[in-house]
Formats: C-alpha cells, structure tokens, sequence
C-alpha cells in the first residue's frame, strides 16, 4: 500500500478521497489554489500546498506545479479525483515518467477508451454494441455528408476528446450538418486540445444509462451494475439512480457483462463508466467510457456497499480484486441529487459567494457528500457543484419519498442552489413513473 497520496483535485472530491486514505492508513496531501486558501477540507489533509492561482489553468490544469508539489511531498500516488487532469493521458504518462503511481489506468488503455474514436474501434472488436456512424475522425463535409446520408438524418456531431457537450452539434438536414462541422472542430479544439470530431445517428428520445465497471492490473474486471442519468440539462447531469426503472434485467446483465468484456480487452486497472444511451425499444448504444471515477459514483456504492475510491486506490497499489462477478449484488433503490450553486429561476445562472447557511439533512438512508460549511465562500472560477444528497431506501417509491423529504430539510442561504427544482422532480408525475428520456427536463423548463 501506498505510504503517501497527493490529491490533484478540489471541493467534495477532494475530500471523498481524503477519507478513503484515512481509512486505508495512508498519509493524504492536497494541492489547493489560492481561491481555495479557506476550503476547510484542507485541514483534514495531513499536508496541503498551494500550486497557483484561482483559474484553474494556473493551478488545478498546471501538470508542472502538481507534479513539482508531489515531488516536494515526497508522495507514492496521485489521485486526479474527476474533472481537470483525471482523463489526460499525457498527465498519466507524466506521472509514470516521474516514478508516482497514477491512481487510474495507464494511458495506453486511457488512450484507448479516452478518445472516442479509438473506444469506438475497441468496443467493435469486443462485440459491444455502438451507434451507427463514421468509423473514424472526420475530415471533410463532403465524408460527413456521405456518412449522414447512409445512417439517416438526425445524426449529431461529437468531439472525439473531452466531453460536457462541448464540441456536439444535432443535425436534422445536410445544410445543418455542413454548417456545423466547422463549428464543432473550432470547438473542440479550444476546449480539448484536440479539433477531431466524428457522427454518430441521433436518437430522438433516449435514457442515458451507464454501467460502473472496475478492473485490476490482474486481468479481471467486474461490472457493479447500472445507473440512470436521464435527468440533465445541456449534457450535465441532475439526478442519478440505481437501478434503471423499468429496464428488463436480462437486457441489463448482458450489458453489464459487455461493459467489463470491454474494459478487460483495454487491459484496464481502475474504475471506468461505460455509457450508453437506450432507445424506446430498449436496445442499447455505447456513448463513451469516462476512464475515471463519475461524480454519481456513490449511487452504486450504496446499493452494493462497494467503496469505489478505495478501490480505485488499492487496485492502483497493485491488489486484485477482492471478488468476482458472483460475488457482487444489489439491494434496494438509489437516487443523487447534485446540489449545484445555481439559480433555475434565472436561466441556471452560476451562484457564488458566502455560504451563511448550510444546514445539510441526515436521517435514515441519507448521505451527502459535500466540502462545504456555514461561512464557506464558493468561488466563481470552478464547477458550481456544492454538495451532492444521496438517499437509499428498499425501493424506487420509498427512495423517492426520502429524498424529497431530504431535500425539504437542506437549507442553505444566501446563495440560490437546484434544491427547489429537484423537489419538483420528485413531485413530477412523469419522473416518478420513469417515464423520462434525456430531454425531459428541457422539456418541463421550456
């Protein structure tokens, strides 16, 4: 086991893996910027170092000054959390060039099911069922408009790196899609580093669901069910939940066993997410693996009582997993609500400033992962996460019961947050008989 581990990220997940490393024994450093100076969670930290300024670029994006800190701290590991560097191979490769274990898989495998096309390519080869679309990049209109036609109109434009929406156009006609590609290599390039885009047909009305998988530097890899993030706006997701409702389990299993068939064949040490969206006949289509631990993860954990951040640490240290397939069951029914700093009422205008009142819920089930406190300060430069509420309960009624129970207990001021539209999500009749797709929220705010 590692002796020490630096903690290249902030906020809750900052936090999240700082008590998964108290639990493990093992010494735990976070890197913070200035406009974190004041997160309490540093105190928690066994070392904290600051790397730069608030923008993230400066400090969070800045692999010279994380390397040099874990360097200084004398640490084993880095843990990149998600987000910033968590799904950059070259920060991977670095790491590995330096002597510090990278707690998430080696970049040859990131390489292969980061980038979009080549997870395309892998996944064909492992007989997991992918979009109809180009095979590859994109170069040209006249290759795109060639591929839309064979496939069929709508179609949508990805970029191959990177993720959020950034660098995705839907197009319904070849005008559409000729006036786009530009668009969207301009865009990804900006955001990404990495301009290639490639299509894949568009689904109308789809579910989004993803499938955790964990495997080790062993050879195995085992898949800990599903969950539904049909519920996001522009991309980002709002609410999470385990298990999909209404989705025959053996379609499931199958999917599941597809997902760990696909992380296996990328020889993959670390926790992954593979993402499929399911049309109205609940055939499924991979989206993307996102090559590290989701935001949602702790939905899984509490309806299979795995700790995925230990996990990722201890599978990172070199041990095999601890069980197999079989060995692996659910119980009960859980949902995630990500308390964003936004206001809903104001088109989800970001909501930074003092935190004067935070007074989170408890109760039976009920868990919230958050690094916030009365009198904390959330900073305009990053992700206006604050918190999320996780509840658990027998089944998908009583869940949701708990959690709008829950969310009418969380009181925080004066900042405006998603609270009061996810209580009115639990109300929404469609929601509560999982009759939701990807666009259902716009939908209801339209």
């Amino acid at each position: 086991m590692f002796r020490r581990i630096l903690i290249a990220n902030r906020g809750e997940i900052a936090l999240r893996i700082i008590r998964a490393c108290r639990e493990l024994g093992v010494e735990a450093v976070c890197v913070y910027s200035k406009a974190d100076a004041n997160a309490p969670y540093l105190r928690l930290a066994d070392r904290a170092i600051c790397i730069g300024e608030g923008p993230a670029k400066e400090s969070y994006l800045n692999i010279s000054r994380i390397i040099s800190a874990a360097e200084i701290a004398d640490v084993d590991a880095i843990h990149p959390g998600y987000g910033f560097l968590s799904e950059r191979a070259d920060f991977s490769a670095i790491c590995r060039d330096c002597k510090i274990e990278f707690i998430g898989p080696s970049p040859e495998a990131m390489a292969k099911l980061g980038d979009k096309v080549e997870c395309k390519r892998t996944a064909r080869a492992a007989k997991v069922p992918i979009f109809p679309g180009s095979e590859g990049a994109i170069e040209d209109e006249d290759e795109a408009a060639k591929i839309a036609e064979d496939v069929g109109y709508p179609v949508i434009i990805k970029a191959a790196a990177g993720g959020g929406g950034r660098g995705m156009r839907i197009c319904r006609n070849e005008a559409s899609l000729r006036s786009n590609i530009r668009a969207a290599q301009q865009e990804a390039q900006a955001a990404f580093g990495n301009g290639s885009v490639f299509i894949e047909k568009f689904l109308e009305h789809a579910r989004h669901v993803e499938v955790q998988v964990l495997g080790d530097k062993h050879g195995h890899a085992v898949h800990l069910f599903e969950r539904d993030c049909s519920v996001q706006r522009r991309h980002q997701k709002l609410i999470e939940e385990a298990p999909a409702p209404g989705v025959d389990r053996r379609r499931l299993a199958t999917l599941g066993e597809g997902a760990a068939r696909l992380v296996r064949s990328a020889d993959y040490a670390g926790a992954a997410t593979v993402e499929f969206l399911m049309d109205e006949k609940q055939n499924f289509y991979m989206l993307e693996v996102n090559t590290r631990v989701q935001v949602e993860h702790p939905v899984t954990e509490m309806i299979t009582g795995v700790d995925i951040v230990k996990m990722s640490i201890l599978i990172a240290a070199g041990e095999p997993l601890p069980f197999r397939q079989k060995d692996v069951s659910f119980h009960g029914h859980a949902m995630e609500c990500r308390i964003n700093a936004e206001d809903p009422d104001r088109a989800f205008m970001p909501s930074a400033g003092a935190v004067d009142l935070w007074e989170p819920p408890g109760g039976p089930g009920v868990r919230v992962d958050s690094h916030v406190v009365t009198g904390y300060r959330v900073p305009p430069n990053y992700d206006s996460m604050v918190g999320k509420l996780i509840v658990h309960a027998d089944n998908r009624e009583a869940c949701i019961a708990r959690m709008a129970r829950a969310l009418r207990e969380f009181r925080v001021a004066p900042i405006k947050t998603t609270i009061p539209l996810q209580l009115r999500l639990m109300e929404n009749s469609d929601f509560r008989t999982g009759g939701v797709d990807i666009h259902f929220l716009e939908r209801l705010l339209k």
